[in-house]
């Protein structure tokens, strides 16, 4: 039998920022909630686009050409190899959609780098 999954309580199990949480999977795209506040690191995913969607909250992502500003409802899809830095000025919390493949932090590899296996629990 099927269940729905309530999207605003997948976040309840998310206690720190930037560390995203597997919270379902749609063919080879994963659908991951996280926390964000602070500003994150510059990186870019190459070979893969990504998904930012505000659940809460707000997001500007900075680019190396100008920034976009994201409210509540908002979605933007950053596409592969764009280098981005994602900046919340108050808590935000977002739902990424991206391919399995896609790391966390591109190749830049920080004390926020969290392994798909950590994203996963």
């Amino acid at each position: 039998m099927f269940s729905p999954t309530a999207l605003a309580a997948s976040f309840d199990r998310i206690h720190d920022y930037w560390s995203p949480k597997v919270i379902g999977q749609v063919n080879d795209q994963l659908l991951k909630a996280a926390k964000l506040k602070g500003e994150f690191v510059w990186h870019a995913h190459n070979g893969q686009d990504e998904l930012f969607y505000i659940v809460k909250g707000s997001l500007r992502i900075e680019f190396e050409d100008g920034a976009v500003d994201l409210k509540e409802g908002d979605f933007l899809t950053v596409p592969s190899g764009v280098r981005h830095n994602p900046v919340a000025d108050e808590e935000c919390w977002v739902l990424l959609i991206e391919p399995a493949s896609t790391l966390h932090t591109g190749d830049e590899v920080t004390s926020r780098t969290r392994s798909l296996a950590e994203q996963m629990s």
